[in-house]
């Protein structure tokens, strides 16, 4: 495990987006997984800049969301479709064709939890994987107490994730309570991860992480066991260290 503490937000997301150049740069049809949050806006800012400076191209690229909403339709601006697009693939020279994000209104939801894992699967999985951290230590919706074995599945959110979310919805109660998302164990057959943190809240969650015990009341310490994860945090996101 690689830990960079950075100064501040934009060093952390300047360090990840060189990475991730790079990642693509070295191997132009890289599988990337992408995350979605406050913590990646940054990084996919900097990836619109070094894009449109011609310092990288993702027209080989394919992606992998990590997750989505039940019930949000592509179009529902608090869906993770939505974000990507907005947030990202709109503006970089991404294949529409290569970018996969589990289907939220999908009429069969084991069916379809099934089809995305398969499609990660025939991508040989995922080069580089992009993660942010929960304050309960989830990574993707994986909440405490998910087991480590589990692939893409349907996940009942935690109370403190419904919370902290309700801050995108106009109120707590329009906050969908399950979520599809990318398993443990899918995350940890990435060949690369990189976790992004910043500010006091994530603070205990990735102490724990860093130097807690592996268990899956925090998900996020399963990186521990992988054999190339890079944390990238600010000062203050790294103040319990």
């Amino acid at each position: 495990m690689r830990v960079l503490v950075v100064e501040n937000y934009d060093e952390m997301s300047k360090k990840a987006a060189s990475m991730v150049a790079s990642q693509v740069i070295l191997k132009p049809d890289s599988i990337l997984g992408l995350a979605t949050g406050d913590t990646p806006l940054g990084l996919y800012k900097e990836l619109i800049r070094l894009y449109r400076e011609q310092l990288v191209s993702f027209k080989e690229v394919k992606s992998f969301n990590l997750d989505e909403y039940l019930g949000l339709s592509k179009d529902n601006e608090q869906s993770y479709h939505y974000y990507m697009m907005e947030n990202l693939f709109k503006h970089i020279d991404m294949n529409l064709e290569n970018i996969n994000i589990p289907d939220g209104m999908a009429e069969n939801i084991e069916e379809e939890c099934i089809r995305y894992e398969k499609k990660i699967a025939e991508a040989c999985g995922i080069d580089m994987q992009v993660l942010g951290i929960g304050t309960n230590g989830h990574i993707g919706f994986n909440e405490p107490d998910i087991k480590f074995e589990a692939e893409t599945h349907l996940v009942n959110l935690d109370e403190e994730t419904i919370e902290v979310n309700s801050r995108f919805f106009q109120s707590i109660g329009e906050v969908p309570t399950q979520a599809l998302s990318m398993g443990i164990k899918t995350i940890m057959h990435s060949k690369k991860v990189i976790l992004l943190a910043y500010g006091i809240g994530k603070a205990d969650a990735i102490a724990k992480t860093i130097r807690g015990k592996i268990t899956p009341d925090l998900p996020a310490s399963i990186l521990q066991l992988h054999r190339d994860v890079t944390i990238i945090m600010d000062k203050a996101a790294a103040s319990k260290l």
